[in-house]
């Protein structure tokens, strides 16, 4: 009884850490900005697959992305913090990041988007791996600024190959696969902005 105990105590103990995948900012107050200079205020929402749409969303989602999801990241209830960023009382846009499953641990993609879904502005607050700095370098990132999700419509993230403007997108290291999984991690965060901001159809 005793062992039944202590392990359904694990199991309790343990849950929180895996329910616990979101993607925040790590400082909202400075990131955002940092990334929003105009911006004068925020609202942070919580969202999730599982609680707006659920596996016939995930479909969606997925059909979008062209991959399926997996991993501790990517399941139906993992819960997204979207920060949607104002200048007074206009709503001047979105900050949005995913957790992506990278070479060396996990990837935090954010994106700043404005109120259409254009990348304006692109940071990765965690990534590992000796060549992290040139992936974070602006002559990287400034590739992404003004793509949309329509962009990396012909981008296949399984192929990792695709034409048009993402794919056009330069690997500073081309011998580091971390690319590719940024790019996944782009295209994902911008197929689940389709549904959670505001010009959203999915």
């Amino acid at each position: 009884m005793k062992k039944i105990y202590l392990l359904l105590l694990a199991v309790i103990l343990l849950i929180p850490l895996y329910a616990a995948v979101g993607c925040d900012l790590n400082d909202p107050d400075r990131d955002v900005k940092r990334l929003f200079p105009g911006s004068t205020g925020y609202r942070t929402h919580y969202r999730s697959i599982s609680r707006e749409g659920g596996k016939a969303l995930l479909d969606k989602v997925e059909a979008r992305l062209g991959d399926k999801f997996s991993g501790l990241f990517e399941t139906a209830d993992v819960p997204y913090t979207l920060y949607e960023i104002y200048n007074g009382q206009n709503r001047i846009g979105y900050i949005h990041g995913v957790n992506q499953k990278g070479r060396y641990g996990g990837i935090q993609v954010f994106l700043v988007l404005d109120n259409q879904g254009t990348i304006t502005n692109m940071y990765m607050q965690k990534l590992s791996g000796r060549n992290s700095t040139a992936f974070r370098a602006e002559t990287f990132t400034k590739q992404f600024h003004g793509l949309t999700l329509a962009d990396f419509e012909s981008y296949d993230v399984v192929k990792r190959s695709g034409r048009g403007k993402a794919a056009a997108i330069k690997n500073p290291v081309s011998a580091d696969v971390d690319f590719h999984h940024i790019m996944r991690g782009v295209k994902k965060n911008l197929v689940l902005m389709e549904h959670f901001g505001s010009w959203g159809s999915l």
